[in-house]
């Protein structure tokens, strides 16, 4: 991929100081665009649009949430962290996307890009809450990628685990040597995947290269879900 690739393109990356988001504005820069970087936690309903607004043209619209992940066990999840999670990871999609689509089916050209995660895709133990809310993201994006397909706009999903961010894989988690053996044990890979490895296909699939692509979800995990 050329470091033009991304000229032109205003993309805007939501949650930009947290999770993907800093590799991502910092790689987006580097391939040529202009990157518009929030940093709010869209909890608040009226937020997204608000934002969307403010950013005026959006060819691309990142969509990168996250929180750290609950770890209870099923049997012991209450009503206040089943809303906190989906309140903080999929609530805000639907009002970010209604609040961008009308500019990009008025171009009839643009693209959404939800950064996910593979915790969906494979079962988790003490994951039920948060694998729920990443789970919802997939099946908006592949419902919402269909039906906005013949308007030229692309919608799309990476979906991610085993990948280098300081969100879900700290510094004192990786020194762990029983995450160590899990990582040799679990993933093919045999290591995290880099934070700029996960933002280059970011970037790829943000490109003019990636128009064939349509409510897709792709696995960013070393092997583990695939």
């Amino acid at each position: 991929m050329n470091n033009s690739q991304l000229a032109g393109k205003r993309i805007l990356v939501t949650q930009a100081d947290t999770f993907m988001g800093p590799t991502l504005c910092e790689v987006f820069a580097e391939m040529g665009a202009e990157v518009i970087a929030d940093n709010n936690l869209l909890t608040d309903p009226a937020l997204p649009a608000k934002i969307i607004q403010q950013a005026g043209h959006i060819d691309v619209l990142v969509i990168n949430l996250a929180i750290p992940a609950p770890f209870t066990k099923g049997e012991l999840v209450d009503d206040s962290e089943w809303s906190a999670t989906f309140s903080a990871v999929v609530d805000p999609m639907p009002r970010l996307c209604t609040a961008v689509l009308p500019q990009m089916i008025e171009r009839q050209g643009g693209k959404i890009l939800v950064m996910g995660s593979a915790s969906a895709l494979r079962g988790m133990k003490r994951a039920s809450t948060y694998s729920a809310a990443r789970g919802a993201q997939l099946s908006y994006v592949k419902a919402m990628g269909v039906e906005m397909a013949p308007q030229g706009i692309q919608i799309n999903a990476i979906a991610q685990n085993f990948v280098d961010n300081p969100t879900y894989f700290p510094e004192e988690t990786k020194a762990n040597p029983k995450f160590q053996e899990r990582l040799k044990r679990d993933v093919p890979l045999g290591r995290l995947v880099s934070l700029r490895e996960d933002a280059l296909f970011a970037a790829y699939l943000c490109s003019d290269a990636a128009d064939c692509f349509v409510g897709q979800v792709f696995p960013v995990s070393g092997g583990w879900a695939v």
